[in-house]
């Protein structure tokens, strides 16, 4: 935890900081972990941490009780049900007036630093939870051989807590469902229904995709006479010992249903989420299975697991699905520009399959004598926003938005004017995030050449590729947008683009690679961007860079964008 009090107090430039993970007053207090470390508390910082656990909530303090050379910040690290966790807090040694950046600062830094907690709570507790598995594990071994079924269960629950806790998709879930179900209980069909729409949608079998689904419906009614049906509506296991049981209670077409799979006997789960059944898990099996009071338990416990996980899925796929709808409405078609190739390519990270804030735009310039569209003129923009969430893809539609009136509003004031137009609308709307991209705007030259001028904000620089087989690095740059930096008038810089000359811009998804040197897979960009013959369609040339230059499971969200001056 020193490391969120080391960034503490480089955040807010103050000598010293602390996080108390116990709340202080209780008498089995921890020590604080400090930085720097191996540093003491002095009384009255405890003082000030004491108060802060006692009010609940932030406490910035320009100095304590008339103590000149002293000033204290602290914010409650708050667990997931409001709960004290701890402090954050950081020490001055001066007298000083804490901004309202440095309080919103510091807080949220405590949010992270409550989250890093909150984790190492629940690791502590999956580790506990191994070690009670390991110990009745250990206690089952040496016990009769009557025991043996339940170490396996056992076993099998700890296994399930363990796969399922890192599940993000709901294909996912189906494959360890049935990779723990058909591993220990070995039944002969595993089905899984979703509770949507009021009523049940089967999905797909995650044993095995061949199942005779003839006689089974994709979708039925709650209220239909179906044994799963029953089980989502009365929130209790319907356990099928064999064939009369499911014909004396059940429809014809659940008859025929389970005939149709060749069971004998079935057991049907609901899972709970938080806002009631989710969803319900089927288990068959072709002989006769009986389900003791053991098994119920065991069969209780697991379909708990899978309702967290399935619920958890259900939530990741639909705000995915919603921000990559709103990211692919930001990644708009490519205008038709006389005398130039245009080609675009996005890759989402593979990562959890999340969408991220990375863009790319191109749009007509307007006119700077009529403020409509120019002859030709062209803006072309590629930009990145930190993050892999649906909020990075948010302030990314924000910025992209901003950029095209920014240039609209500045005509003919070149992409330095409009990124420092951006800049300073970021800062005041407190857009709360960080965000590179390199901005040019191209105009058409004598002889079918064009005006290359850009403006970069911390981006990985674009490369020119020339007619003579050469490729130069447009090193040109400035910092990158962040809350935290001031405003400052924007550079730029300018190259001519002869025929035959072709301008890539990228993200970093597509050359930053854990433990490699990012220059090295520029350079290697460069090469294939020159090796690239002039008469390969554009977009041909991007998809062979991705694949010779990217990775096969990028940890991050890649975007290229080219402009060819097309050859004589």
């Amino acid at each position: 935890m020193n490391r969120f009090a080391r960034l503490a107090t480089r955040l807010l430039d103050t000598p010293r900081g602390l996080v108390w993970l116990n709340p202080p007053g209780e008498s089995a207090g921890a020590a604080p972990e400090c930085w720097p470390g191996g540093t003491s508390v002095p009384p009255r910082v405890i003082r000030c941490c004491l108060r802060v656990a006692e009010l609940g909530q932030p406490l910035f303090l320009s100095q304590d009780g008339g103590d000149p050379d002293f000033a204290f910040a602290g914010v409650p690290l708050a667990g997931g049900s409001g709960e004290l966790l701890g402090v954050l807090a950081v020490v001055d040694d001066r007298p000083r007036s804490w901004t309202a950046d440095e309080v919103r600062d510091l807080s949220d830094l405590a949010a992270a630093c409550s989250a890093q907690v909150r984790a190492r709570v629940r690791a502590e507790s999956g580790r506990r939870a191994q070690e009670e598995a390991a110990e009745a594990a250990d206690a089952a071994q040496a016990a009769a051989a009557g025991l043996r079924s339940r170490l396996d269960r056992s076993q099998l629950l700890l296994r399930a807590a363990e796969d399922f806790a890192d599940t993000s998709g709901l294909d996912e879930v189906r494959r360890r469902v049935g990779d723990l179900v058909s591993g220990d209980l070995k039944p002969s069909y595993i089905g899984l229904a979703l509770v949507q729409h009021g009523g049940l949608r089967r999905v797909a079998d995650p044993v095995s995709g061949d199942q005779p689904f003839e006689r089974v419906p994709a979708a039925y009614a709650l209220s239909s006479r179906w044994p799963s049906a029953r089980a989502a509506r009365e929130n209790r296991m319907i356990v099928l010992g064999d064939r009369s049981e499911i014909t004396a209670g059940y429809g014809p077409e659940a008859v025929a249903g389970f005939d149709s799979l060749g069971l004998s006997t079935a057991v049907c789960l609901p899972l709970r989420g938080t806002r009631g059944v989710v969803g319900v898990l089927v288990l068959g099996w072709e002989g006769r299975y009986v389900i003791d009071t053991a098994e119920r338990a065991v069969l209780t416990t697991l379909a708990g697991y899978a309702a967290q996980a399935v619920e958890r899925a259900l939530h990741l796929d639909d705000r995915v699905t919603v921000a990559r709808q709103l990211q692919q409405a930001m990644l708009t078609d490519l205008p038709s520009v006389a005398g130039l190739e245009l080609a675009a390519l996005y890759r989402p990270a593979a990562r959890d399959d999340l969408v991220g804030g990375d863009w790319y735009d191109a749009y007509p310039l307007p006119d700077p004598g009529t403020s409509a569209e120019g002859e030709g003129a062209l803006a072309v923009t590629v930009g990145d926003i930190t993050g892999h969430d649906m909020r990075a893809a948010a302030v990314m539609g924000q910025v992209r938005s901003m950029l095209r009136q920014a240039d609209h509003d500045h005509p003919g004031q070149g992409p330095d004017r409009s990124l420092s137009a951006v800049e300073r609308a970021w800062l005041r709307l407190g857009l709360d995030a960080s965000c590179t991209m390199v901005h040019a705007h191209l105009t058409p030259a004598a002889g079918g050449s064009w005006h290359l001028r850009w403006s970069n904000a911390g981006h990985p620089p674009p490369l020119l590729a020339h007619p003579d087989g050469t490729v130069e690095r447009l090193t040109r740059h400035d910092v990158l947008l962040h809350p935290a930096l001031p405003c400052a008038p924007r550079g730029y810089d300018t190259r001519p683009m002869a025929p035959g000359t072709t301008l890539l811009l990228y993200t970093d998804g597509l050359v930053e690679q854990r433990g490699h040197d990012i220059d090295e897979h520029i350079d290697r960009l460069g090469r294939q961007l020159a090796a690239t013959p002039p008469e390969t369609p554009l977009e041909a040339a991007l998809h062979s860079l991705l694949e010779t230059v990217g990775t096969a499971e990028p940890e991050d969200d890649t975007v290229l964008l080219a402009v060819r001056v097309p050859a004589p």
